[in-house]
């Protein structure tokens, strides 16, 4: 070590300093670098969650200006969800295949110029259209960002913090958008909701070209299976708009019917495919051998079932029977959006000392209780009594889940399958908010329909539809918490991550 030595003059005694050493330097400016990729890479994931509920409070207006029908209003939401889930494994496994930064920058410019044409749209087909690419810049986006993460920090500490930030961000993404779009659509119009993601995405590139690694896999001329892709692409969105439709036409339409069992044959199709034939396939059926990653997707499915319709109906009730604007609805949140990001923030910090799974089954207990507090809304309620206490707690609970939810499904997963490891949770999600929001809207529909023809009052069948949701999300969530207390039992996987990185 160098000891510097110098007179001082001005007092006539020596002065002792201690430089600081290059590797000292160098660790610190790894440090800034490390911050600034998670900032870009969370701020990408942050628009992808941000649009699928961004636009819920802005309906009304998009309506009245580009004269939607009621039926085809919901395709606003649905054409971003269905693309969204339809092309996510495609886009995990294309940013280990072609580089993660590629697809990273690729998604956010799709992404952008989707969202720039969205708001310019002089029409509904051309909104609905707008949107569809919106979700497909999404697909390639999203797993890109979370698999950036898992192969830039090491596995512990430093990942979990990583991956800590990268689940508050997201869950207050899904909060956050109804506060936003409230704010935006009253202040501006609706077409600042698609207009915001403009500067945001030109500075995620702008900013993050030295940051962001390549990540390209080692092989090279490698195979790319557009046969499982086409079959995996086409099967996930044809299951996904099968369940969309369900709103509209009901589980028994053939409408609903057809498209459901046009995607399972397909899926159908690609498993046996992948298992079999592809030389190189999309999807590594090995990368399903690691417990863990099977134990995080069905919890995170379970937990998005849930929770995609709790954001919802709450937004109904506050806007339809307290009466609230969308400026108010999206004020009303913000409590939520707090409470998610208190949830996502302590996760990590007590998952080291704890361990994830105990973390997981207290979130997804949270997230129960929440539902439960709710299931009591009645038309004569209010915001404090009705909707602020079960509204917390269940948005505490969903950010406490997310993120060592998160934490277990990369764990063990090699640096070659980051990118499909990724897809496959952020298909989980997706998949289970549709399905979890069309088969709780229908349920908690059919339930009012009842009562109305029973004789109930209207406004009170409603909200008694709006609790049923409530009570049947509560449900789901417990049995989250069970699977994670099963299947997360400590238990040793030897060779597993080495078979999953063979194929890969």
């Amino acid at each position: 070590m160098l000891i510097v030595l110098s007179k001082s003059h001005a007092r006539g005694r020596l002065d002792v300093s201690f430089p600081v050493s290059p590797l000292a330097k160098a660790g610190a400016a790894m440090r800034r670098n490390s911050n600034a990729l998670l900032l870009v890479v969370c701020l990408g994931q942050f628009m992808t969650i941000l649009d699928v509920s961004i636009v819920n409070v802005s309906l009304p207006a998009i309506q009245g200006e580009l004269g939607f029908s009621d039926t085809g209003l919901q395709w606003v939401l649905n054409a971003y969800t269905l693309t969204f889930a339809g092309f996510l494994l495609l886009g995990g496994r294309a940013s280990d295949l072609f580089g993660r930064r590629r697809m990273f920058f690729a998604g956010t410019l799709l992404f952008s110029a989707a969202s720039l044409a969205a708001a310019l749209a002089p029409s509904p087909g051309f909104l609905v259209g707008a949107r569809a690419v919106q979700g497909i810049g999404a697909a390639f986006l999203s797993p890109a960002t979370l698999a950036i993460i898992t192969t830039s920090f090491d596995e512990g500490a430093p990942r979990n913090r990583a991956l800590g930030v990268w689940g508050a961000i997201g869950a207050v993404g899904a909060t956050a958008g109804v506060l936003l779009g409230g704010v935006l659509t009253d202040l501006f119009g609706w077409e600042a909701i698609f207009l915001i993601n403009v500067p945001i995405g030109l500075a995620i590139v702008a900013f993050s070209g030295g940051l962001v690694p390549e990540g390209r896999g080692e092989r090279e001329n490698r195979h790319f299976d557009v046969l499982g892709a086409g079959l995996v692409t086409l099967g996930m969105t044809a299951v996904t708009y099968g369940i969309v439709t369900t709103e509209r036409l009901g589980w028994g339409a053939l409408g609903t019917l057809l498209p459901l069992a046009a995607g399972l044959v397909l899926l159908a199709a690609f498993t046996a495919y992948e298992g079999g034939v592809a030389r190189d396939p999309i999807v590594p059926l090995s990368v399903f051998r690691l417990r863990t990653l099977r134990a995080a997707n069905a919890v995170i499915f379970l937990l998005y079932g849930a929770i995609f319709a709790f954001w919802f109906v709450q937004s109904l009730y506050m806007q339809g029977t307290l009466g609230f604007t969308a400026l108010e609805t999206g004020l009303a949140f913000l409590p939520m959006t707090l409470a998610v990001a208190a949830g996502a923030t302590l996760a990590p910090r007590i998952a080291r000392r704890v361990g994830a799974r105990p973390i997981l089954i207290a979130g997804m207990l949270f997230a129960a209780a929440g539902e439960l507090l709710l299931s009591g809304v009645a038309p004569g309620g209010s915001y404090a009594a009705s909707v602020l206490p079960g509204g917390t707690i269940g948005a505490f609970g969903l950010g406490l889940a997310l993120v060592p939810a998160t934490i277990v499904a990369v764990q063990g997963v090699p640096a070659a399958a980051s990118g499909l490891a990724s897809g496959v949770l952020n298909t989980s999600r997706f998949v289970g908010a549709s399905l979890g929001l069309a088969a709780l809207s229908t349920l908690a529909t059919s339930h009012a329909n009842s009562e109305v023809a029973s004789g109930t009052s209207p406004a009170t069948a409603l909200t008694d539809g709006f609790g049923l949701q409530f009570e049947v999300g509560a449900i789901l969530c417990l049995v989250g918490a069970l699977a994670a207390w099963l299947m997360l039992r400590p238990r040793p996987e030897h060779g597993v991550a080495e078979g999953v990185a063979e194929r890969a």
